[in-house]
């Protein structure tokens, strides 16, 4: 495995590249907004399993490619031919959530660089990061009541304990989308900067982190990680 440029795990649509101790997870289907299909799910889960076991990589940066999103979720496109029956439901959910979990218990920091769409399960694949870093053209949502459409408890836990139970009813309520500064607000996201600085501000940010003890960093994001959130918000 090459310290530099494009690693190949599978998928065309997910890019995974190394810059010295960095390593970068890039969501690459443009024309979908970057929509998450199946073969994506299955490459970010070798990759994010890779990165989380490479002793010369500190952090890990994940985007989507283009202007447009980070990710609008998963790929519907894909749904009437991988998930027609009950059985082939279950395998593609789990495969998602295979994925998302390793993303999730990555051993690294990870930092989330949002610009554009970032929808559905594209923000649950950014709530499962350490640090949410989006430019002030970001648009956050999810649709699941607007288009009849269940959504697990855990994913609901893991945004009540993020943002809040008033903000998640809201969120999920009313399925509409959120610009980056009400994002701020809720505390969906770290920082907002100027879409032209985002990228700066994330690399910024990323080797300020990987300036540190990394036995340090690992042995605090699993307690802090697993710490219960406070339900007042």
């Amino acid at each position: 495995m090459s310290t530099q440029g494009r690693m190949d795990r599978g998928s065309a649509q997910l890019l995974a590249r190394k810059e010295g101790a960095i390593g970068w997870i890039v969501f690459n289907n443009p024309g979908r907004r970057n929509a998450v299909s199946m073969a994506m799910c299955r490459a970010l889960l070798d990759v994010a399993r890779a990165f989380s076991a490479d002793p010369g990589l500190r952090l890990v940066i994940v985007s989507g490619a283009g202007e447009r999103a980070f990710s609008a979720g998963a790929d519907i496109s894909e749904f009437e031919a991988k998930r027609a029956t009950a059985a082939a439901i279950a395998e593609y959910d789990g495969l998602a959530e295979e994925a998302s979990r390793a993303l999730e218990h990555m051993a690294k920091p990870t930092i989330a660089m949002i610009r554009g769409y970032c929808i559905g399960g594209g923000l649950d694949l950014a709530l499962r990061c350490d640090i949410r870093i989006a430019g002030d053209d970001a648009r956050f949502g999810i649709p699941a009541a607007r288009l009849g459409l269940g959504y697990a408890a855990s994913d609901v836990n893991r945004l009540v304990d993020i943002v809040g139970p008033a903000f998640a009813k809201e969120i999920f309520y009313s399925g509409r989308q959120f610009s980056a500064a009400e994002a701020l607000a809720m505390r969906l996201v770290n920082r907002v900067v100027p879409v032209c600085d985002l990228e700066s501000a994330v690399r910024d940010e990323a080797e300020t982190i990987t300036r540190n003890a990394p036995h340090a960093i690992a042995a605090l994001k699993r307690p802090v990680t697993e710490a219960p959130a406070p339900r007042g918000a």
